[in-house]
């Protein structure tokens, strides 16, 4: 018998139409509204503009750089990764479960940052340098190559790549391994015909989701190649800025257009993997039980490791203290906290304040979002599939699309009824984080509903309670770990946005710490650059914590 809609479910379905009706504001309409840019001149259909791109050679040449950059990020990426999820997977070893925490690291490190410490390190007065004068050789030049930006790339996915691999790695069913060994198999031959092919996914879903994030990547190509090394990302916003806006509404649609299919791509592939299956595990061997040629190449690895990942945060943290002269100082801190000067028309107070405002209102949006978008995901149904689908839209739609589509729209002012809807950068600012935050959301809530039980739900929707009740009273309680891993993400992501705001923060007062750092970069200040550098790093690292601490990590497994 079919249960009637009650009073008491309103809520709930309340809820579902409030979502989608921010959605519609603050993500389809706006990014629409971009695309229909290119399509629409002078409110007549037509694909010139389009066309001029795919004709222009000097556009073919961008899209290939693009693509041959995130092709070789991500080959980087899988170079350094690939080791440490071996190691994390067969070997047992003090710190090894706080390591795997750190494979979180891509989520919830700002990406200008990333720069910042690489700029630090690699830069001409860096450490690098430093040292090869030291002993006697000539300094490097990486700042402003494709050297540095495959080597940040890598920085910042490889912890993926560590992640999904090492994960499926401690799958492998050890029974598999063991009757190729009794059948003869060399140890070489058993790993490549029968560990290699259960692997094999798993790397190929991390390859193609870095090769996505790297094709889109915008902050650190813009901070450490500039234009004279622009993927389709950088030079998207160049147009913008030069309010070339036809031009970029064109190049906007053909970069959404293989952004998209790849996502699906990706979405489709990682589905097919989902299914699950019963394996015997492997033992772990002890990482310092003796010393022989494999654990001599995983030393060599770690050290490897120690210079790419852990020097430039480092780099950064010791620029931020040291002054022209090489001495210590705090002045760096004192012009973020203390005289509050402006530094190329921005005021590191005012950043910082900007931040967290920002930071919490996205809170206030994109929880609830996530949480409403969780439920509706929780029944694998096609239209549970199409919610699920429109909503990961913002991880294949560039943020200086979003950005630019709010630009056009409510902050321009759109005409609704007759009547002129108009909001200031700041909000604007607040709409792009939580369309960028919720879907992390998302990903940690809707598997802790997903492997909920049902049996309780439908006890406490069996004795009368409505489906908005058993939400409160049940689901969210069993969830709410899931639920305060969103929200540090959520908080963390905010935190660090930079493509969106970049765009929306053009000629206010609305600019944000990631922001400030990029404009310190620019004007080559790199004493103020680590110091908020350093400081979005401690906010982060706090985000980070909580996410490590509740454990509820869902569809980052």
């Amino acid at each position: 018998m079919r249960r009637r809609l009650r009073l008491s479910d309103l809520p709930g379905l309340l809820a579902g139409v409030v979502t989608a009706i921010l959605l519609v504001v603050m993500l389809y309409y706006p990014v629409a509204s971009v695309l229909a840019g290119a399509i629409l001149v002078d409110g007549r259909p037509t694909l010139e503009p389009i066309l001029s791109i795919v004709a222009d050679p000097f556009y073919w040449g961008l899209f290939r750089f693009t693509a041959y950059q995130a092709l070789l990020s991500t080959i980087a990426s899988l170079a350094l990764g690939l080791p440490g999820a071996y190691v994390l997977s067969r070997y047992e070893f003090p710190g090894r479960r706080t390591i795997r925490s750190l494979t979180l690291v891509p989520f919830v490190l700002p990406s200008i940052m990333v720069a910042v410490g690489f700029a630090a390190m690699f830069g001409t007065e860096g450490p690098l340098n430093r040292a090869l004068v030291a002993f006697g050789l000539a300094p490097v030049e990486l700042l402003f190559t494709l050297r540095i930006i495959v080597l940040a790339h890598a920085f910042y996915n490889a912890p993926l790549v560590v992640r999904v691999v090492a994960a499926a790695w401690e799958t492998v069913d050890s029974r598999t391994v063991e009757t190729a060994r009794s059948l003869g198999a060399s140890p070489r031959r058993a790993f490549l015909d029968v560990v290699v092919p259960q692997l094999l996914p798993a790397v190929l879903t991390s390859a193609l989701l870095i090769f996505i994030f790297t094709f889109m990547s915008f902050p650190i190509v813009l901070a450490l190649g500039g234009l004279q090394l622009a993927t389709v990302e950088v030079w998207l916003y160049d147009r913008i800025t030069s309010l070339r806006l036809g031009e970029a509404a064109a190049l906007a649609v053909l970069e959404a257009t293989i952004t998209l299919g790849l996502t699906y791509a990706y979405l489709r592939y990682e589905t097919g993997q989902a299914a699950t299956r019963n394996v015997a595990l492997r033992a772990r061997k002890r990482l310092f039980a003796r010393f022989d040629l494999e654990r001599f190449a995983i030393g060599a690895y770690a050290a490897v490791i120690g210079v790419v990942f852990f020097g430039p945060v480092l780099s950064m943290l010791l620029a931020s203290v040291t002054s022209v002269n090489g001495g210590i100082t705090l002045e760096h801190y004192e012009l973020l906290f203390a005289r509050r000067e402006a530094v190329v028309g921005t005021r590191p107070d005012i950043a910082i304040r900007n931040s967290l405002v920002f930071a919490v209102g996205t809170l206030a949006l994109a929880v609830p979002m996530g949480v409403v978008i969780s439920m509706l995901t929780e029944r694998d149904t096609l239209i549970a599939r199409a919610v699920g689908t429109l909503a990961m839209v913002p991880f294949a739609v560039s943020g200086i699309v979003v950005g630019l589509g709010l630009l056009q729209t409510v902050v321009f002012g759109v005409d609704v009824f007759g009547y002129r809807v108009q909001v200031t950068g700041a909000v604007a600012i607040v709409a792009a984080h939580a369309v960028g935050a919720y879907p992390f959301v998302v990903r940690t809530v809707a598997p802790a509903l997903a492997s909920m039980d049902d049996r309780l739900v439908e006890s406490a929707r069996a004795l009368g309670a409505s489906r908005t009740r058993a939400l409160v009273d049940i689901e969210l309680p069993i969830v709410m770990p899931a639920v305060a891993a969103g929200a540090a993400f959520a908080f963390a992501i905010s935190i660090g946005e930079f493509n969106s705001t970049i765009v929306l923060v053009e000629g206010g007062n609305a600019y944000t710490m990631p922001v400030a750092v990029e404009r310190y970069l620019a004007d080559r200040t790199l004493g103020p650059a680590t110091a908020m550098g350093s400081v979005l790093l401690i906010v982060t690292s706090v985000s980070f914590v909580v996410i490590e601490r509740v454990g509820a990590y869902g569809g980052f497994e």
